[in-house]
């Protein structure tokens, strides 16, 4: 690197710049300040080398190329790994790292000066009157400092000379990272300890210095993933969290779901990975905020979170990130009080609050269910109780006459068959292809959703356009009702841990702004087409 770096120093000096000597560690803007920045970009063109080219780059068969060794933040096992030569011209060469840096450098417009600067959040004094918008470190999700080593120890070899102090260390510290790690504090108690106290005063030090005219905005990605044994989820990653918001004196405005994620990992079947960053709004908790009762919160939670989850819907956030955007109004309950008190008098832990967050969530999804028709109301109750499953005739029976329909209507619809004494509801794949919606007579909201699913997902004929022709034969308002029918089935669905059911009902979603694109643009061109006829005809 001491070569490359002094050839384009002399370069740089023949183009015109300063022959001067400041590094670019110190501020230097001159031929050595230049070289050495030149020099960072190969450093980070070797890291994207070495990404391609590990024991951990499986084989990509569809576009035939190597994967890349970080394609979500964790290392996994892979039991055969692809080999690339990196001075060729396929997938994982340095040329390519090369461009791939400097496209991106091209796109960058910067208008007026940046300054960036690393410090340890828990000790750092951050002068008054901040705006202050930060990503924290998501409890144990993921091992920042442990993965950073994959790229650190080929850094180090090429910019320790630039960076002496950056790269003192033959790894990079792990010892205060603020996560919580068991490994590291000797338990997975100690731990939540740790990162409980850490994040408190790292969060204090933002609330002390925040500008009082702006809100602080806190980014969590951390999908709420422990589930109750009366099947309400609560997790351990957000209550600490909050826990510590809380103690450090915020108080939760707003959530802002915000879409952070690339489109392919939204479409990873065994993930489900979140689609948004969950945004919250916070402010510094009123120094007259009274205290409240479990009743009373339950009563706000009950009252205000339909409204909450109305609007994230319009919004179209996706189903995968719904129950964590209800964490915000849910906390936003909680923490306009001094403290929430239970019917013994002791403080709502920040678990319960999530808890009854979540349960009241799924109470107003099935709430919704009301609104559907009666056969809907059938299939929704069999898909939560057996899946696709079969079961005996005498048990669909009784949930006939519950939901006040019959076997006969539901064969009727399509939506249901059945034979020696089994009954099951047609899964999405058994669907008739053929399906016209002008001519179905018993037309449910069951086929609506699953009808654009099937459309939507099917592996040939299928995508946006295809949703969007049935959007356009079924009507705008009967589609409006699958899609909504889609956050109730995808709630179900993850809950059981169906993952490809869940996938399929959350990618519904995600792309129904396509989809009504898609079917605006057929609507006028059909539009258009008559109006050529009929003047023809004139």
């Amino acid at each position: 690197m001491r070569v490359v770096t002094e050839r384009v120093r002399r370069d740089a000096v023949a183009a015109g710049l300063s022959d001067d000597n400041p590094p670019l560690r110190d501020g230097g803007r001159g031929a050595t300040a230049y070289a050495e920045a030149v020099a960072v970009y190969l450093a980070f063109a070797v890291d994207k080398v070495a990404d391609r080219n590990s024991t951990i780059c499986a084989w990509a068969t569809p576009r035939e190329h190597a994967r890349n060794t970080f394609g979500r933040q964790a290392i996994p096992m892979v039991w055969d790994f692809a080999e690339s030569n990196p001075l060729s011209d396929s997938s994982g060469n340095f040329l390519g790292g090369i461009l791939s840096i400097s496209s991106g450098l091209g796109s960058v417009h910067a208008l007026v000066g940046g300054h960036g600067s690393q410090q340890d959040a828990l000790s750092t004094v951050i002068k008054p009157e901040k705006i202050v918008s930060t990503d924290p470190p998501y409890y144990d999700n993921i091992g920042y400092a442990d993965l950073s080593d994959f790229f650190y120890v080929w850094l180090r070899r090429s910019l320790k000379p630039l960076f002496p102090k950056l790269f003192a260390t033959l790894s990079v510290p792990k010892a205060t990272e603020l996560v919580a790690t068991p490994g590291r504090h000797g338990g997975k108690g100690a731990a939540e300890v740790f990162f409980l106290s850490g994040m408190t005063q790292a969060l204090q030090r933002l609330a002390d210095g925040a500008h009082a005219g702006f809100p602080v905005t806190i980014y969590y990605a951390f999908k709420q993933s422990e589930t109750q044994g009366d099947g309400v989820t609560a997790s351990t990653g957000w209550e600490t969290f909050l826990d510590a918001v809380i103690q450090a004196g915020f108080a939760v405005t707003g959530t802002w779901p915000v879409r952070t994620e690339r489109p392919g990992r939204m479409r990873d079947f065994a993930s489900n990975a979140l689609a948004s960053s969950i945004v919250l709004v916070c402010r510094r908790r009123s120094a007259d905020a009274v205290i409240g009762s479990r009743r009373e919160f339950l009563a706000a939670l009950r009252s205000e979170l339909a409204s909450a989850l109305a609007d994230l819907q319009k919004s179209n956030i996706a189903p995968v990130d719904l129950a964590q955007a209800a964490i915000g109004p849910g906390m936003a309950i909680v923490t306009r009080y001094a403290r929430v008190l239970e019917a013994d008098g002791t403080p709502m832990s920040v678990r319960s609050a999530l808890v009854e967050t979540n349960r009241v969530l799924d109470e107003t999804l099935a709430r919704t269910e009301s609104d559907l028709d009666v056969d809907t109301g059938f299939c929704v109750a069999w898909y939560e109780q057996y899946g696709l499953g079969e079961r005996p005739y005498g048990e669909a029976e009784v949930l006939f006459n519950a939901k006040n329909t019959s076997f006969e209507g539901l064969r009727r619809a399509g939506v249901i068959s059945g034979g020696k004494g089994k009954v099951r509801i047609v899964g999405r794949d058994k669907l008739d292809r053929d399906w016209d919606p002008a001519r179905d007579q018993r037309i449910t909201d069951w086929e609506a959703a699953q009808h654009l699913t099937r459309a939507l997902t099917a592996e040939r004929g299928g995508g946006v356009a295809e949703a969007a022709r049935l959007v356009g034969a079924m009507g705008a308002a009967r589609a409006e009702k699958g899609r909504a029918l889609a956050y109730r089935l995808y709630a179900l669905a993850d809950r059981k841990r169906w993952a490809e059911e869940a996938h399929a009902y959350n990618i519904l979603v995600t792309s129904w702004p396509q989809i009504q694109a898609e079917a605006a643009r057929l609507s006028a061109g059909a539009a258009e087409q008559v109006d050529l006829g009929l003047s023809a005809t004139e």
